[in-house]
């Protein structure tokens, strides 16, 4: 069942009670919706991280987090699924954004060297700022959407083929004690 398969990846509630970031909760971490996995906390929570994934900030986790908290979605798969962008799937994913906000504006692409430098962000945010703000946006919405309807879908679905297998065996089994 997927909620089996989505448990074996999620860290312990009381290790992630006890970070030091999250202590600015306070008690409102105590909820207990925020660490049960159903489908509507699941669908939530994986939706709200895939949103927040495509944001570029560094501290998505926590923004996660604090909408997390006030949707009552489970919390732990909410900040895990953040992750999605690491610093190994960020530059890929990030430069897919910049093509969807370029094609949305109707510009042409800029060809960019990454450079360790301030001034070749500030130069990087007039020249190619717009279009990737723009594509992250409308990534954020789009996989954020995409990943709610879709885990809901899929929970949904197996439910139903785990209730399916149950009456088949419960059919079977008054079949084989009538005969």
């Amino acid at each position: 069942m997927l909620k089996k398969f989505i448990k074996r990846f999620l860290p312990d509630h009381h290790k992630i009670k006890k970070q030091k970031a999250l202590k600015i909760f306070g008690t409102l971490l105590h909820d207990p919706n925020l660490w049960h996995l159903n489908r509507r906390s699941a669908s939530g929570a994986f939706g709200l991280g895939l949103f927040f994934a495509f944001w570029p900030v560094p501290f998505q986790m926590w923004l996660s987090a604090a909408v997390a908290i006030p949707l009552r979605v489970n919390l732990p798969l909410s900040m895990a699924t953040v992750w999605i962008t690491n610093p190994f799937t960020m530059p890929p994913i990030f430069y897919g954004a910049y093509l969807v906000g370029a094609t949305l504006l109707g510009t042409d692409t800029q060809a960019f060297h990454f450079q360790l430098s301030w001034d070749w962000v500030v130069q990087s945010i007039e020249t190619i700022g717009p279009a990737f703000l723009l594509g992250c946006g409308v990534c954020s919405v789009f996989f954020g959407l995409v990943g709610f309807f879709g885990l809901n879908y899929v929970w949904r679905w197996s439910v139903v083929k785990a209730w399916q297998v149950r009456q088949a065996k419960y059919q079977a089994k008054r079949v084989k004690c009538s005969k």
